[in-house]
């Protein structure tokens, strides 16, 4: 076992898969001679050469509309949006003709093409720094959509997101970068859980909660302090976000009889509405209280001082958790957007 950060365990993944398919290479804005304005990339130009670490133009379209080229040929290219606020001019390009294309020529052509997005809040970015982007590719069919939470599941679901056929959203929590956790690099891909599947990292039985990204750190924090007051939780790793790992978090909510799922992105048309429509289609009876979702808000990511009060933390995750208990005091958190001119509270 290796201990790395996770964006040490993104790096060595990415080298695995480099030397093990000279089809495979990477793309970005100044991933190269830099490493990446976050260091993922570090080295790996040095090691594999500019042809197959090639640093692009700052154009994520044309990114993009390379990457298919390079599909349509049989690479396997995987790019690099430099910041989540930056995958909207490329937005075109993946659910036009990245998801399609598949269906598009009746199984003909593949495009494994991955694409990393490093995403959520939590580092004092300037606007469009800052984003949580994935419900709108999670939307979208024809594209796989995972998140890794610790270095274990960065190092192994990059190779695995790589590996696959399908076209993959890979996103990065980036406020967990520098988090750091044993890695078994000699794990081989075939021993490694599925890409697809969901986790469950803390066992419990009183209230089921779904997290992802940056928050599954949260959640398990919210876990180890609801078991003080005699609370079981059961925190989740959701890892795919497309599709979904439906029958594990199924499984968990028919025990627990609770659920709170919990993201950064606002709660409108969030991931969390459909996990809660589905698994209430599954679980309803089961469901011993509404299912509860703590969210952002319904409004941009703020400006890097004020992110704290929109980011959910232990003390809203806690609330979420009191609310699905029915306990009295606990207060809503509205998840609807602000209407023209409001505030939202």
């Amino acid at each position: 076992m290796t201990v790395m950060t996770l964006a040490g365990a993104i790096n060595a993944g990415l080298r695995a898969a480099l030397a093990a398919d000279q089809k495979t290479l990477l793309m970005g804005e100044d991933i190269g001679a830099l490493g990446g304005v976050y260091r993922v990339t570090d080295g790996l130009q040095a090691e594999f050469g500019p042809r197959r670490v090639v640093d692009t133009p700052l154009a994520e379209s044309g990114i993009l509309g390379t990457a298919v080229g390079l599909g349509y040929r049989g690479y396997r290219p995987v790019v690099e949006i430099q910041f989540d606020g930056f995958i909207y001019p490329a937005f075109d390009q993946i659910v036009s003709q990245v998801s399609r294309t598949h269906a598009r020529t009746r199984g003909a052509v593949t495009l494994p093409i991955t694409i990393r997005v490093p995403f959520g809040g939590g580092i004092g970015s300037a606007e469009h720094h800052s984003e949580s982007p994935e419900a709108y590719f999670a939307h979208t069919p024809g594209l796989r959509v995972i998140s890794p939470s610790t270095p274990q599941d960065a190092f192994t679901m990059i190779q695995q997101a790589i590996a696959c056929p399908d076209p993959v959203l890979f996103f990065e929590p980036k406020r967990r970068y520098h988090v750091k956790g044993e890695v078994d690099v000699e794990r081989p891909l075939a021993d490694a859980a599925p890409m697809g599947g969901a986790h469950v990292v803390v066992a419990g039985s009183d209230v089921t909660l779904l997290a992802y990204g940056p928050l599954v750190a949260t959640a398990t924090d919210a876990a180890t302090a609801a078991r003080a007051e005699g609370i079981s939780i059961e925190v989740i790793d959701l890892r795919s976000l497309a599709p979904l790992d439906l029958d594990t978090l199924a499984a968990s909510v028919q025990k627990t009889g609770r659920l709170v799922v919990t993201h950064e992105a606002p709660g409108f048309g969030g991931l969390g509405a459909e996990i809660v429509a589905s698994l209430t289609e599954r679980c309803f009876d089961y469901l011993e209280h509404a299912p509860v979702r703590v969210t952002g808000f319904g409004v941009p990511y703020p400006p890097a001082k004020l992110e704290r009060h929109y980011l959910p933390d232990l003390d809203r995750i806690l609330d979420g958790v009191d609310r699905a208990l029915g306990r009295l005091g606990a207060a809503a958190i509205p998840t609807a957007p602000a209407r023209g001119g409001e505030v939202a509270r």
